[in-house]
C-alpha cells in the first residue's frame, strides 16, 4: 500500500479554492428527498439547540462542533476523484447554492460563493465538476428556469433535491438566524478527507470502511434484546421465526424501508415528549426512536409493557406483526392507488414523510378490518384537506414545520375507536384558521408548482369522475414524455391586456392566479401555448372536462356534466373571451370546487357522527 493521508476539515477548507472531479462510472447522483431531509434536519437540529438571536454571530465559534461524515480521494495527476461520499459532498453544495440564495437581499450575509465555484482566467467552474450537471447547476446558482426532462438520472436528482431544500429548511431560519447557522456551517461542520494516490489504495478503503459484516445493526440490535427476554425455548423459536418472516418482505419492499418501519411503528404507538427547538433542550421519545431505537425500547420497555417472558413473545408475535403488515399496506398505497386508501396516495405524492406515524397511530391489533380501513383513510383524508389547506395558503408543509403539529394529534389519537376519531379529526380541523376562503390570491410560483399540478390534477379529476367519466389522475400526475403540465389560460404577452394592466409585472403576476390555469398534455401545450386565448379555445374542447369547460360546446350533449353542473350548483359556464375579471370568477369556481373535494364533514359522513 502507498502513501494514505487523513484529516478533519471544516466545510470552508475542503471546498475553498478545490475541485473535485468523479470517475466516469460513478457519476450518478441518487439521493432522494429522504436522504435530503435527513441531512439537512441534523445540521439545523444541532444549531438551533445552541442559537441564540441575542448574542453576537462571534459567539457562533463556542458552538459544539459536528461531524459529517468522511470522503475518500483519489489524487491522479494533480485532480482529485471522489471515490466515495459524492452524495454527501454534492448534496452540501446543493444546500450551500440554496443558503446562497436565501441570504439575497439580508442586511447580514455570508459569502459562499468560493465553495460553490473557482473563478480561473475569467472563466468561472463549479467545485465539484462533472460537465453533464454543468446547465443544472447554472441554472440553480443564478435562479434560473431549467426543464430537467429528458436529462440522466443525475441530473433530474440535483434538480428535484434542491428544490426539496424549499420543503426542508425549517421557519424559523430567519434572515436573523441565517447568517449565524451559515457561520456555524462553513466553520464548525467538519468532515475527514482520505487520501490516496492510487486507485487501488483508495477502492481498499472504501471497500474497508463501508464493510458492515462486524457490526449490527439498530433493528438486529433490537431483535437479540427482544428474543433473549423470552425465557421459553419454542416461543423463542417461534418469535424468531415471525421476526425473520417480517424482515424479510420489509427489506424487499426496499432499502429503508425496516429501520423506517421500527421508527414509525414506536413513535406512533409510544413517543411521549419532542424535543423542543431551543437552545439547551435535550431529545425526547420522538427523537431518540428516530435515532437510536433499539436502546430507548430497552430503556423503556417497562413503561409499554415489556415486563414478562409473555410480554415479549406477544410484542413480535401479535404487535410487530400486525404493524409491519399494516406498514408494508401503506408503503404500497403511497406508491399506487389502493381502493379506500387513495388520500395515502396523495398525500405521499405531496412528499410528506411524517403521514405514517399518523395513519398508524390510532389502530391496534384487535381492531377489526373495517375498522382498521376506517381508520386509515379518515386520517389519511384529515391529513390531506390539512396539507391542502397550507398550500392553498402558501404555507410550509416540511417536516421541520410540521412535525410538532403532527406529533401532537398523533400522540392524541391513539387507540381512539373509528367515531371518537373522526370527531377529533373533525375539531383539529375546526381549529384551523386558515382554509381556502382565507386566501383568494392562491398562484403558482416556482415552489409551489409540484404541489399545484398535484392539487388541479384532483381538481379535473373530480369534476370528470363527478361527471360520470373514469378517473384519469395516474395519467394526470405521470412522467415522462406524455405528462401534463401547468398551462396558463393567458399566453405570456401582456401587450394583448392592454386594456386591463398598466404595467407588464402586474400582468405577469395576475396571469399566475389559480383561475387562469389548467392541465394540459406537454406536447399540446407546447404547440398552442403562445396562442391568444380566443385561438386556443377551439383546442380545449378536445382535451379534459375541466378544460373543456371553458367552450360553449362542452355544455351540449354532455349530460353527466350537466347533471353534475345542476346537482352541485356550481357555476360552470363557458368563456368567449378571458379577461381579467373571468380571472376571479374563474378563481372562484375553482375555490369551490376545491371546498367539495376537501371537505372536513366529509370526516363525520364516513361513520355519521
Amino acid at each position: 500500500m502507498g502513501e494514505i493521508q487523513g484529516k478533519a476539515k471544516t466545510v470552508r477548507e475542503l471546498l475553498k479554492g478545490v475541485q473535485y472531479s468523479i470517475d466516469y462510472y460513478q457519476r450518478e447522483y441518487k439521493w432522494q428527498a429522504k436522504q435530503i431531509r435527513e441531512l439537512v434536519n441534523d445540521l439545523t437540529g444541532k444549531f438551533f439547540e445552541e442559537y441564540d438571536p441575542d448574542h453576537p454571530r462571534n459567539k457562533v465559534a463556542e458552538y459544539p462542533h459536528y461531524f459529517l461524515g468522511s470522503i475518500i480521494l483519489s489524487k491522479k495527476d494533480g485532480e482529485a476523484f471522489l471515490v466515495d461520499g459524492q452524495q454527501r459532498l454534492t448534496s452540501l453544495i446543493l444546500l450551500l447554492i440554496k443558503l446562497r440564495n436565501m441570504q439575497k437581499g439580508n442586511k447580514e450575509t455570508v459569502n459562499v460563493d468560493e465553495l460553490i465555484v473557482s473563478e480561473k482566467y475569467g472563466q468561472r467552474s463549479f467545485n465539484l465538476r462533472v460537465d453533464e450537471r454543468i446547465p443544472c447547476m447554472d441554472a440553480l446558482f443564478n435562479e434560473e428556469d431549467f426543464d430537467p426532462s429528458e436529462r440522466t438520472e443525475s441530473v433530474q436528482n440535483l434538480y428535484a433535491r434542491y428544490h426539496d431544500l424549499e420543503e426542508c429548511i425549517p421557519d424559523d431560519m430567519d434572515a436573523h438566524a441565517l447568517p449565524y447557522f451559515v457561520d456555524w456551517l462553513l466553520e464548525n461542520v467538519h468532515l475527514v478527507e482520505i487520501t490516496a494516490f492510487t486507485d487501488d489504495d483508495a477502492y481498499m478503503i472504501f471497500e474497508t470502511m463501508n464493510d458492515r459484516g462486524l457490526s449490527l445493526s439498530n433493528t438486529e440490535m433490537l431483535k437479540g434484546y427482544l428474543l433473549a427476554s423470552i425465557s421459553d425455548q419454542a416461543m423463542r423459536t417461534e418469535a424468531n421465526k415471525r421476526w425473520r418472516d417480517r424482515i424479510h418482505l420489509l427489506n424487499e419492499d426496499g432499502k429503508d424501508t425496516e429501520s423506517d418501519f421500527f421508527k414509525t411503528w414506536l413513535r406512533s404507538q409510544y413517543a411521549m415528549k419532542i424535543r423542543e427547538r431551543r437552545k439547551g433542550a435535550v431529545p425526547e421519545d420522538f427523537d431518540r426512536i428516530g435515532t437510536e431505537f433499539h436502546r430507548w425500547l430497552r430503556e423503556n420497555s417497562g413503561n409499554i409493557g415489556l415486563k414478562e417472558s409473555s410480554d415479549y413473545f406477544r410484542f413480535i408475535d401479535c404487535d410487530y406483526d400486525f404493524y409491519s403488515r399494516v406498514y408494508l399496506r401503506l408503503m404500497q398505497a403511497s406508491r399506487e392507488p389502493i381502493p379506500g386508501l387513495e388520500h395515502v396516495l396523495y398525500n405521499a405524492q405531496q412528499g410528506f414523510t411524517l403521514q405514517h406515524h399518523l395513519l398508524m397511530a390510532p389502530l391496534k391489533p384487535s381492531d377489526s378490518e373495517e375498522s382498521r380501513l376506517k381508520k386509515l383513510r379518515l386520517t389519511a383524508r384529515y391529513l390531506d384537506i390539512l396539507l391542502t389547506w397550507r398550500i392553498w395558503n402558501f404555507r410550509s408543509i416540511a417536516y421541520s414545520t410540521m412535525q410538532y403539529a403532527i406529533f401532537r394529534v398523533m400522540r392524541d389519537i391513539r387507540s381512539l375507536d373509528v367515531k371518537e376519531l373522526a370527531q377529533h379529526l373533525y375539531d383539529e380541523l375546526m381549529q384551523e384558521k386558515e382554509t381556502f376562503t382565507t386566501n383568494s390570491n392562491f398562484k403558482v410560483h416556482q415552489q409551489n408548482r409540484y404541489a399545484l399540478h398535484r392539487l388541479l390534477a384532483r381538481l379535473t379529476d373530480y369534476v370528470e369522475t363527478q361527471s360520470g367519466k373514469s378517473s384519469r389522475y395516474m395519467e394526470y400526475v405521470a412522467d415522462g414524455k406524455e405528462r401534463y403540465e401547468i398551462e396558463h389560460i393567458w399566453a405570456n404577452h401582456s401587450d394583448l391586456h392592454l386594456d386591463d394592466f398598466n404595467h407588464e409585472a402586474d400582468f405577469s403576476e395576475y396571469r399566475n392566479h389559480i383561475g387562469g390555469l389548467l392541465l394540459l398534455p406537454k406536447k399540446i401545450n407546447a404547440s398552442y401555448g403562445d396562442l391568444p386565448y380566443e385561438e386556443k379555445l377551439k383546442y380545449y374542447i378536445s382535451e379534459n372536462l375541466l378544460a373543456q369547460s371553458l367552450h360553449p360546446l362542452a355544455y351540449e350533449r354532455n349530460p353527466g356534466f350537466r347533471q353534475f353542473i345542476e346537482k352541485s350548483n356550481l357555476p360552470f359556464h363557458p368563456y368567449v373571451s378571458f379577461k381579467k375579471a373571468d380571472f376571479e370568477e374563474r378563481g372562484d369556481l375553482y375555490r369551490r370546487l376545491a371546498e367539495r373535494v376537501w371537505n372536513p364533514k366529509d370526516l363525520l359522513a364516513e361513520v355519521d357522527v
